[in-house]
């Protein structure tokens, strides 16, 4: 092996096991005996309909819901960090906070009204830059479009360097300069093998992006590459079927 190899498997990132996973909120069944792998270092894509539970799953691993089965998380060594980009921000838009405060207040425990410290200062302006907003680091987050406030939460998730990271639609909000910075991301991320989580709607982008799809109804529908997985006919039957043995409940 050489040093270059040994870099990149020290930082690696883990595999995901979630054995008969459920989660029952009340008399609702949010997830029903959910099962599949996530292979260390792959771009793992999460689909299906609203109320399927995608978030839920993504928080049980997170560790901000209470679920049954078990959920490990098998690093290659010491256990590294995880990383997470929300679907979206909520914020109040009159706050009179640049896209500086928000990293200094997510990626440094220095208050963010006293500037960015020289620790972060650095690997911010390198986030931002690489997601295309280095330029408008003096903007209110008010005041950037959906778009640009979708870029500033990739940025985040930049810092610290992640070796697992889970995404929660990244692609929701973004134009096609945006989706052109989350692609090329992505590919750093394989490059790097770090692992990623990521759900998404947009299934052509799934399709030309993920190594492995998993189908996720309240129960795994199907778990196969994306040429497999990604049929019509597949999709016909993750997005109408309603699972047995669930109640009509909120959408999580």
């Amino acid at each position: 092996m050489t040093a270059a190899q040994r870099i990149v498997s020290a930082s690696a990132g883990p595999a995901i096991a979630f054995n008969d996973v459920s989660l029952v909120l009340g008399r609702t069944t949010i997830l029903d005996q959910v099962s599949f792998q996530v292979r260390p270092g792959s771009v793992h894509a999460l689909v299906g309909p609203n109320g399927g539970g995608k978030s839920s799953l993504i928080k049980t691993l997170l560790g901000q819901m209470p679920h049954c089965g078990q959920l490990s998380l098998r690093w290659p060594g010491e256990p590294g960090i995880i990383g997470y980009v929300p679907q979206a921000l909520d914020f109040d838009r009159g706050l009179p906070m640049t896209v500086d405060d928000f990293m200094a207040a997510m990626c440094q425990r220095r208050p963010a009204f006293l500037g960015l410290s020289r620790r972060y200062s650095k690997a911010i302006a390198q986030a931002l830059e690489r997601v295309g907003m280095q330029d408008k680091r003096k903007r209110r987050m008010g005041a950037l479009s959906g778009g640009e406030r979708q870029r500033v939460l990739l940025a985040q998730g930049l810092i610290p360097s992640a070796q697992l990271l889970v995404l929660d639609e990244p692609m929701s909000a973004l134009d096609e300069a945006g989706i052109q910075v989350f692609e090329r991301l992505l590919g750093d991320w394989r490059q790097a093998a770090v692992t990623v989580l990521w759900i998404e709607h947009d299934l052509e982008a799934v399709k030309r992006l993920a190594d492995q799809v998993t189908g996720l109804n309240r129960r795994v529908l199907f778990d196969a590459p994306p040429a497999q997985a990604l049929t019509p006919e597949r999709l016909l039957t993750l997005f109408s079927t309603h699972p047995r043995g669930t109640d009509a409940g909120p959408a999580l």
